[in-house]
């Protein structure tokens, strides 16, 4: 059953390098830019084939960590007109965006296949609160309110809800919510507490109406918000985690990923559905994670390459293609160094 695991995790996590990948391809042969090959993995190479109409080489390689698309003119100074150097600053904002944007809107396609498959969807009107609940002291919520705002942060599904407590409800916080076809706020609402990875975080004390019978429309409407809300979840990681709230042991590699997961499937007696279900969810939220990650303005990151694109495009000046690279691969240099600790973490967790 591991070795299903790990053909599983493989196929994936390749899956979604090729998407990414797919983004860059497409859009720079849209521009008029000439491939030079088009990669998954890392390494030595197990298959390659070269295209005869465009000379694209195409690769499958070792190491499923990775995987890139190589752009005549990426790298260097080239005035051809079918080179990455020679196009307009926004064709090329477009094509180094366009990787992430694949990812995003998987994502975005993954969670409408979960939301129109699932048989129940949570409102954010509470129905109950479990027993020794904190959240329904005088002055707090009440059975039939219907929450409209965690803090400053306005929720609009179930899934919303339970994220922005368990975000935000590791301390007091306002809730604001329609009771009686009124707006109130409610100060101080204080939820019971849980430790994970060295992080407090907030447990909704209480259950939810289900939404029944969604139209098309509302469908849709929840697909939206909770794709938002995987990114806000992204974003809130990587503050949290710069911030200290979150310690290093929170992150994991594709490995801990998969152990993860095994260890969840393994630990309840689902259906095969359910099973499919559950390894969507991850997904969704992994392809997310590479979409957001990936736009952060780091060096050797979409992010870090844009960067000095919109440089670029506001200052009419290029920053040297010899500069360039060089910071660049210092950022592979320090990307490569927290990989090699975040995966060496999880090899020895399994020991």
């Amino acid at each position: 059953m591991t070795a299903v695991y790990v053909i599983v995790a493989v196929l994936v996590f390749g899956f979604l390098i090729m998407i990414h990948e797919l983004g860059h391809y497409t859009v720079a042969r849209l521009c008029g830019v000439h491939i030079d090959e088009f990669s998954i993995g890392m390494g030595p190479k197990l298959y390659q084939k070269k295209t005869k109409k465009h000379g694209t080489l195409f690769s499958l390689r070792a190491l499923p960590i990775g995987g890139y698309v190589s752009m005549k003119g990426e790298s260097t100074e080239d005035d051809d007109p079918d080179s990455f150097s020679s196009k307009k600053v926004w064709q090329r904002i477009a094509i180094v965006a366009a990787g992430a944007l694949m990812n995003l809107l998987l994502g975005l396609l993954i969670v409408f296949i979960i939301v129109c498959t699932s048989k129940t969807h949570a409102s954010t009107q509470i129905h109950h609160f479990v027993d020794n609940a904190t959240s329904c002291a005088p002055g707090g919520l009440e059975a039939g309110d219907t929450v409209l705002q965690i803090g400053n942060v306005r929720v609009h599904t179930g899934d919303e809800l339970t994220y922005e407590i368990l975000n935000q409800g590791h301390k007091p916080v306002d809730v604001t919510v329609n009771r009686d076809g009124q707006s109130i706020v409610l100060h101080n609402v204080t939820f019971p507490n849980f430790e994970e990875h060295g992080a407090v975080l907030g447990n909704m004390d209480f259950y939810v109406y289900a939404l029944e019978s969604p139209t098309f429309a509302e469908l849709i409407s929840i697909t939206w918000h909770r794709t938002v809300s995987l990114v806000k979840m992204v974003w809130d990681s990587l503050y949290n985690l710069i911030s200290g709230r979150y310690s290093v042991s929170a992150v994991s590699s594709p490995i801990g990923v998969t152990v993860a997961v095994k260890d969840v499937i393994s630990s309840n007696d689902w259906s095969a559905k359910q099973i499919v279900q559950y390894v969507l969810q991850i997904t969704s939220l992994i392809t997310v994670n590479l979409g957001v990650f990936n736009l952060i303005p780091f060096p050797a990151l979409d992010g870090g390459r844009l960067v000095f694109l919109v440089f670029e495009g506001v200052t009419r000046k290029r920053v040297s293609a010899e500069i360039e690279g060089k910071i660049h691969f210092f950022g592979i240099l320090l990307l490569m160094a927290v990989m090699l600790l975040v995966v060496g973490k999880d090899i020895f967790a399994l020991f």
